[in-house]
């Protein structure tokens, strides 16, 4: 991981967090999606030590959420991290500060389900997270058009960009921008995963 790519130029880094409670075809999905539609260089898999609007029962530990990322992952462009467990950071607010004053020369952007979006007000200082840090909306079944026209959306609505602007100068200033990134709704689900499993039992 580093904040120059191979040419010497600012990489492009997709951040996508989350708890992987497992990592499924959906994230991979996400992270494929948004290589081409936002030209990224990687997409890193922030494995989430403990999600504070989670409850613990039913996470899985940690080491095994982490494997299930790195199963999704190809080792090159989509990798999984322990970066946010290994920072000390549950927020992503503060994930993103300290990634940011780690890897000066990149440019992050955060991928996001549509549900996330909708949630987005829940989470902590989530105005300055939005304003300093790019933010890529996929699509979520059942959720894409109800986040459209929530809270967050509506807030952020002037600082809306195409997918192909949201990084074009990956700017310190002003407000990042956010973007919906057209994709097919996949319907791989966590919490269907982790269902029928027990139902296996």
């Amino acid at each position: 991981m580093t904040g120059r790519w191979g040419d010497g130029r600012r990489a492009r880094i997709g951040l996508l967090g989350g708890s992987f409670n497992p990592a499924h075809a959906g994230h991979r999905h996400v992270a494929e999606r948004a290589l081409r539609a936002l030209g990224l260089d990687q997409v890193w898999l922030l494995v989430s030590p403990g999600n504070p609007l989670k409850p613990r029962r039913g996470m899985a530990p940690f080491a095994e959420r982490l494997a299930s990322a790195r199963a999704i992952g190809d080792g090159r462009r989509v990798l999984a991290t322990d970066l946010e467990a290994r920072l000390g950071s549950r927020y992503t607010v503060v994930t993103l500060a300290l990634l940011q004053r780690r890897f000066p020369r990149a440019c992050f952007v955060l991928l996001i389900g549509a549900d996330n979006l909708s949630q987005l007000p829940r989470w902590k200082r989530w105005r300055d997270l939005a304003r300093r840090t790019p933010l890529a909306v996929l699509p979520r079944p059942g959720e894409t058009r109800r986040a459209l026209s929530g809270q967050a959306s509506r807030a952020l609505a002037r600082h809306r960009r195409r997918p192909g602007a949201l990084l074009e100068d990956c700017r310190t200033g002003g407000h990042a921008g956010w973007s919906l990134v057209p994709a097919r709704e996949h319907p791989a689900s966590a919490t269907a995963i982790r269902r029928a499993a027990g139902n296996m039992l």
